[in-house]
């Protein structure tokens, strides 16, 4: 079965030559003075693990960011597609998608659900605060 071993929010990530994932400024909130409220950009960064069995088998995976109404807000999509590992290793990939422009029509709370093959394997919190100001 395919996991989500790792998943969050961060302004900036990238993974090395020797396969290192780095992460700076992880966070699960936006502070803005008004809405709507616009980040400039963002990136969720996941780390997905499978079985040996899940190996040379297509997957689907799908990233959707729902407010707490339960409105879809966007939804992007794709195939996955694990190797074979060496023996002894398990399969393991880290994945980062890169979001630009991202707009919060109102304060509050937000999800960005990961579904795995239909199925939701995990959720990252976003919360959207409102900072008055001075």
């Amino acid at each position: 079965m395919v996991q989500v071993a790792l998943a969050l929010l961060a302004d900036c990530a990238n993974i090395s030559r020797e396969g290192k994932l780095n992460i700076m400024g992880i966070f699960d909130r936006i502070n803005a003075s008004n809405v709507p409220a616009t980040h400039p950009q963002l990136q969720l960064v996941m780390t997905l693990e499978a079985d040996r069995g899940d190996a040379d088998k297509e997957h689907k995976i799908e990233i959707e960011l729902i407010d707490a109404d339960g409105t879809k807000l966007f939804s992007i999509g794709g195939d996955l597609k694990f190797g074979s590992p060496l023996p002894g290793e398990q399969i393991r990939i880290n994945h980062i998608i890169q979001l630009n422009n991202l707009n919060f029509n109102h304060f509050g709370n937000y999800d960005f659900k990961i579904r795995i093959n239909n199925e939701v394997r995990k959720s990252v919190p976003l919360s959207v605060v409102e900072v008055k100001k001075a």
